[in-house]
């Protein structure tokens, strides 16, 4: 299993930037693709990125793409959000989940649990 800690969220105005970062624990992280969600208060929760396990395969939703970039470092066990020029609409709770194999087709079976996540505040 893998054990994920999100951190980076805060208050910026529009048009800022971001960088979320994920912990992981455990020997196996780079064995899973790992993917960013987001929920925003009454809307249902989306995956916004995803990075296959050695980072050669990278996904974003319609939402983000071109304004947010995913990457990863196995050496330290860390996944990464750089979110730039945010938007109000960006504004959510973030978690990072790990997939159940090392593709991104692989994100549609998730592995361990919902963390807390780390809150993204976008003003306008």
């Amino acid at each position: 299993q893998v054990q994920l800690v999100e951190s980076g969220g805060g208050l910026v105005q529009a048009g800022g930037s971001l960088r979320l970062s994920c912990a992981a624990s455990g020997r196996t992280f780079s064995s899973y693709a790992m993917g960013w969600f987001r929920q925003a208060p009454g809307k249902e929760r989306e995956l916004v990125a995803a990075i296959s396990w050695n980072g050669g395969s990278t996904y974003y939703a319609d939402s983000v793409k071109g304004r947010f970039t995913i990457s990863r470092d196995n050496a330290k066990n860390t996944v990464f959000l750089q979110m730039n020029s945010l938007k109000p609409e960006d504004t959510a709770v973030y978690c990072c989940r790990a997939a159940s194999g090392p593709t991104i087709a692989t994100m549609r079976v998730l592995i361990g649990s919902w963390g807390q996540g780390t809150q993204v505040t976008v003003s306008s």
